[in-house]
């Protein structure tokens, strides 16, 4: 590699982007010896770390302690009347994400990463060329450039984010107030979240979703049982809904959809939330002078399997690249991508085994291919489910909605699929990744001891109920 110049302008590896791509790639750079300089505009860690996964996992939990509190007589504790607001749980939401956004730097410091405070943009061949937030431009040099500029809400034409009536993910994560009403457009991940926290500090909560169900990525099964989950919490939900206009005249907000009957119906809420996806940051990044190729229709910058661009030089790697807009999907590739260029390549990501996470109460999580999804492979399938009221620490825990759900392959017993519903999920999931990096069989999964009690053992008996022989139901 070759090293810093004497000016402190050439790096072996100049990283655009502080996210989970960017700033992960950035720590195994300098981990293999390369001279690294991470450039960001803004805090170091990205939406991610903090205005996304992190700050709302920090509500999230906040939300299921509410929850949780509503309920406490079971338990022998009697509360006198119970006050909630959101104002404080916002705020030690945004403890938890500055104590992580310095933990980023500090990282920075021991790996000798040069953090470059700025806005960055490819210039020419090997160069990045930086405006501080004066104004002023500097160029950096490096053979090998890693685009990691992420993504932000889109809006749609007829529901564009205003930030005040009409709030994208971003605008959300900051109310310091629940609304007495609230609609949320687009029941994915961040819809679904959100809608969780709302609801449990006050709001009523509509959600509008144009599939024809919720959680539209996941198995049906997981996204029938989850609508029932919310109907029972006095949310109501409006799936296969063709949202048309949205009037935000007056105090509040008037949507006008059509609804999965075709009929038109009105809804007036105090704001609305727009979950409707993200779109790639790639504008204004220098890609088309540099000549790098991007998809036509949504922006995402065209790589290949080490994350490589069009141009020799130029990598790009997390959401901006496309794909699932994962942080955990974006850190594997800033690690594919730094590896491969320093020659210590041990294999490209494995899309087939990314692991999807919704940590809305209950958690819903899953990994590799939905029942529907394996029916049209033309796969022989024989599918499991263990519902968690045949668990005996879910029992105790009084967190038995839901089940876990095994697809199998029975020409090879190959776990073609996992889908869990209920407590911890996206801690479970974890054990259904391996085992399918592993290659492992459903019965290698239950033949693995697990504790008693625990969550865990709901695991194996999905793998039984998959082989047709569950014990606890």
């Amino acid at each position: 590699m070759a090293g810093k110049s004497s000016n402190g302008k050439k790096f072996d590896l100049i990283v655009v982007g502080g996210g989970p791509g960017g700033y992960v790639g950035a720590i195994r750079a300098a981990q293999m010896g390369m001279t690294v300089a991470c450039i960001e505009a803004d805090k170091l860690g990205g939406v991610c770390l903090n205005i996304g996964c992190i700050p709302t996992k920090s509500l999230l939990t906040s939300a299921l302690l509410v929850n949780e509190l509503k309920g406490a007589d079971k338990h022998g504790i009697t509360l006198g009347e119970m006050t909630v607001e959101l104002g404080p749980a916002q705020k030690r939401s945004r403890k938890v994400a500055d104590q992580l956004n310095r933990g980023v730097g500090m990282l920075f410091k021991k790996n000798k990463i040069t953090h470059i405070e700025g806005y960055g943009r490819l210039d020419g061949k090997g160069g990045v060329e930086v405006e501080d937030s004066d104004g002023k431009t500097s160029r950096y040099e490096a053979p090998h450039i890693m685009v990691a500029t992420g993504s932000r809400p889109r809006s749609l034409p007829f529901l564009e984010i205003d930030g005040d009536k009409i709030w994208s993910s971003d605008h959300a994560l900051f109310a310091e107030e629940a609304p007495e009403t609230l609609a949320i457009v687009g029941a994915g991940a961040i819809g679904m979240e959100f809608a969780d926290i709302f609801d449990a500090y006050g709001s009523e909560v509509t959600i509008i979703e144009a599939m024809d169900r919720i959680l539209p990525v996941e198995d049906a099964d997981i996204s029938a049982a989850m609508e029932k989950s919310y109907k029972r919490r006095g949310m109501t939900i409006h799936t296969g809904a063709r949202l048309e206009k949205a009037d935000t005249g007056g105090d509040g907000v008037t949507l006008t959809f059509k609804d999965a009957d075709g009929k038109e119906q009105t809804l007036s809420v105090d704001r609305v939330l727009s979950a409707v996806g993200r779109v790639p940051n790639t504008e204004d990044v220098g890609l088309d002078e540099a000549g790098v190729e991007t998809e036509e229709k949504t922006g995402f910058i065209v790589v290949d399997e080490w994350m490589r661009t069009s141009v020799e030089g130029v990598y790009a790697v997390g959401d901006c690249a496309g794909g699932a807009l994962l942080a955990h999907k974006a850190s594997h590739e800033g690690i594919v991508c730094v590896e491969k260029i320093a020659g210590e390549s041990h294999g490209p990501v494995d899309y087939d085994n990314v692991p999807n996470c919704t940590y809305c109460h209950p958690e819903v999580a899953s990994v590799g291919l939905t029942e529907e999804q394996a029916k049209e492979k033309g796969l022989d399938i024989e599918v499991g489910k263990f519902p968690w009221v045949g668990n005996g620490r879910a029992l105790a825990h009084g967190d038995t909605d839901g089940f876990v759900k095994v697809i199998r392959d029975k020409k090879y017993s190959e776990i073609v699929g996992a889908h869990i519903m209920g407590p911890h999920a996206t801690e479970l999931i974890a054990e259904f990744v391996i085992g399918r990096h592993l290659e492992s069989t459903v019965e290698e999964m239950e033949k693995a001891m697990h504790p008693h009690p625990t969550l865990s053992e709901a695991v194996a008996e999905g793998a039984l109920a998959a082989l047709g022989r569950p014990i606890h139901i």
